[in-house]
């Protein structure tokens, strides 16, 4: 199953690029569901959000780089790990209308507006640009689309998980310790629950559409209980 050249007019305006090989953003935009061909391998968006997901990373890094000359390094790689969460890939992605192009299987309409299936499909695209049209194709792409989050972000984000870490080590009780307790759901709508534990407390559980998502929740759940921002939830 492939994309018609015609049907993509409208991404490649939101794309802001037109591809010299059709067939890289046609990777880019198969589902798992659709991927597999007979005698074949699967060919779905997969490998290039492996790749996607470094040069987003390359990209928005050389960007804080330029944008931020004032920032220490730990400044610099908060507002990173903010900008290449899952979130702000779907954010990106539904802004694009993402979903409507990505080629799915006989039944999995709905993965379409799926957040991770966007996020891991918005990474895709990213690795197709930049197949297509080099780093500058993909640097493009994301000053466009990430400058309103950019913009927004006067102070430079405390995640959670840094958060936790820090209130940890400042009272001598070591790193914190995530772990993952279930993984349900089809691939495409995998809900993750993780705990988060450090030396003594109880652990803290939240759940997620990824793992990072479900530990950043898991630490801020944990995080508020220890600093009495809710008081600590009691056993059924």
């Amino acid at each position: 199953m492939t994309a018609k050249g015609s049907d993509l007019e409208p991404l490649f305006e939101a794309l802001g690029h037109r591809f010299a090989a059709p067939h890289h953003l046609t990777e880019a935009l198969t589902h798992p569901s659709a991927g597999q061909r007979r005698g074949g391998p699967r060919r779905s968006y997969e490998r290039l959000e492996f790749l996607g997901d470094r040069v987003l990373g390359l990209a928005m890094a050389e960007l804080l780089w330029s944008r931020f000359p004032a920032e220490t390094e730990g400044e610099l790689s908060r507002r990173h790990a903010s900008l290449v969460r899952r979130e702000a890939l779907v954010e990106v992605a539904r802004a694009i209308g993402l979903g409507r192009f990505i080629i799915v299987g006989t039944g999995e309409a709905a993965a379409r507006d799926n957040g991770s299936v966007l996020a891991d499909a918005c990474e895709a695209v990213i690795a197709a640009l930049y197949l297509d049209g080099g780093l500058a194709a993909a640097q493009a792409f994301v000053r466009r689309y990430w400058e309103a989050m950019l913009a927004a972000d006067v102070e430079p984000p405390r995640d959670a998980k840094t958060a936790l870490q820090q209130w940890a080590l400042g009272r001598g009780r070591g790193l914190p310790v995530y772990e993952t307790v279930s993984a349900e759901g089809p691939a495409h709508q995998r809900i993750f629950t993780v705990t988060a534990r450090i030396e003594g407390s109880e652990a803290a559980s939240a759940s997620g559409s990824s793992k990072r998502a479900a530990e950043t929740a898991a630490a801020a759940t944990l995080l508020s209980r220890l600093t009495g921002g809710e008081p600590q939830e009691r056993p059924s």
